[in-house]
């Protein structure tokens, strides 16, 4: 993918609709889930996302999984509900080097991170589980 490629969403200008977004256009501003689709992308805006205590939440995912689909209506709910906190999509087939290196082996998977570090995890459907975890970590800062 060339500089000039999309590389992500932003749900909320298109009526909740999915709409690529440039690749200067990387820092999420809330209200909004991100896709990535290559491995410069990704390590491009996690690399900037290190040092942040705004917290994110990885959704692995990918398209024959029935249950990511279920449950991808909430994300984008939890995403607008939650404008400080960044929600990313990773499609496992797409970057499984990034699947990986968090542990995404069962699907659909979260990660909650703050300051680069893996803080939490919601593993199947559990639509209430992540809401409590996103509201208990998005106001606590991370421990050094």
């Amino acid at each position: 993918m060339g500089a000039n490629e999309s590389m992500a969403v932003r749900p909320e200008e298109t009526g909740g609709e999915l709409r690529k977004m440039t690749p200067n256009q990387c820092v999420p501003t809330g209200n909004e889930v991100i896709v990535f689709h290559s491995p410069a992308q990704w390590k491009h805006h996690f690399g900037a996302a290190r040092d942040s205590n705004q917290l994110m939440v990885i959704d692995f995912t990918a398209t024959w999984c029935g249950p990511c689909r279920f449950i991808e209506p909430h994300i984008k709910e939890f995403a607008a509900q939650y404008s400080d906190v960044v929600f990313i999509k990773i499609d496992v087939d797409e970057l499984p080097m990034v699947a990986a290196e968090f542990g995404a082996q069962t699907l659909p998977a979260f990660v909650l991170i703050k300051k680069g570090r893996a803080i939490d995890r919601v593993v199947g459907v559990k639509v209430d589980e992540l809401r409590t975890k996103i509201e208990k970590h998005r106001a606590q800062p991370h421990p050094l």
